[in-house]
């Protein structure tokens, strides 16, 4: 259960609760937020309120968010593309289209459907039911290599090397336009949108640094093979960092534009590096350009 304590501020004054609480970047959305109050957990100065309250200045609020259900997650026989796999972890290959763990809207078919049928049980428990072994996520039109804990000691080993910058990702995509320069660091705090809740942007208020090294591989016209290095890992970070130089990943509709024919953004996870947790040895694992996106690269190739 979460609880925020919150004062009404004089400058509100006039405002919807419910659209003031949206945007304070506390992560919720108005219609959660409406959804908190219809069930009785917004109160001001510990009462129940209507939905289009408007509270008044110095008023005492408070907002209680119910611990999340917890769902049962249901082994599934879902073939893996695994590269590497010990006793204390595994490097899968994710393809695009697969959400990584169970979330409303998608309960199975998931990565953590499948490496719970394959490691049967045997993963790490630091991330919960709902995210058992995951160490770091992957967005689901995004393909590519993550990397998986089997143990709660392999997990807490491999996160601090994530804290510290020292685990590489590299990823790949096509983005629009010319670049003007042939590589480049992208340094701008990422937090969520103030006002579409669902979207992440680079903003100064309650934000976290975000950190993006970029590479030119090739220019085809009026579009960029590129190769990216994450310094830090924040939810969607290559996607709201390119599109705020203007260079948005081909086939992001949420960052960029709709492409017809194309089924979400073109990124691929293409080469992890890591100490391993046990043996102190630095691992380093590739994944070749997947068949959807070397077929965009020969399509651009001829325009």
């Amino acid at each position: 259960m979460t609880r925020h304590e919150l004062i009404f501020p004089e400058e509100a004054v006039g405002s919807r609760l419910d659209k003031w609480i949206a945007t304070l970047g506390i992560g919720l959305t108005r219609c959660a937020v409406q959804g908190l109050i219809a069930s009785g957990n917004v109160k001001v100065e510990g009462n129940t309120i209507p939905k289009n309250y408007r509270p008044k200045a110095g008023q005492h609020i408070e907002v209680v968010e119910p611990p999340a259900e917890e769902i049962d997650v249901v082994p599934q026989d879902i073939p893996l593309d695994i590269v590497y796999e010990d006793e204390h972890l595994l490097v899968v290959n994710k393809p695009k289209g697969m959400v990584v763990h169970p979330a409303p809207g998608n309960y199975d078919e998931t990565l953590v459907n499948a490496l719970m049928f394959h490691c049967k049980g045997s993963l790490s428990g630091i991330n919960g039911k709902i995210r058992p072994g995951i160490v770091h996520r992957i967005d689901k039109n995004t393909s590519g290599l993550l990397i998986v804990a089997k143990n709660d000691n392999a997990h807490k080993k491999l996160a601090e090397q994530i804290k510290e910058h020292s685990f590489t990702r590299e990823y790949e995509a096509i983005v629009t336009g010319a670049l003007r320069e042939s590589a480049g660091t992208i340094n701008a705090p990422i937090g969520r949108h103030p006002v579409e809740r669902m979207k992440m942007c680079v903003t100064d208020k309650n934000s976290k640094e975000a950190v993006t090294h970029y590479e030119l591989i090739r220019q085809y016209g009026g579009f960029a093979h590129v190769r990216l290095r994450l310094e830090t890992g924040r939810t969607h970070q290559i996607r709201v960092h390119m599109s705020h130089i203007g260079h948005p990943v081909y086939g992001d509709n949420v960052y960029g534009k709709v492409v017809k024919g194309v089924q979400g953004q073109c990124l691929h996870a293409r080469k992890i590096g890591f100490i391993h947790p046990v043996t102190e040895e630095y691992m380093e694992f590739v994944s070749e350009l997947p068949v959807y996106f070397q077929k965009i690269l020969d399509k651009m190739e001829k325009m």
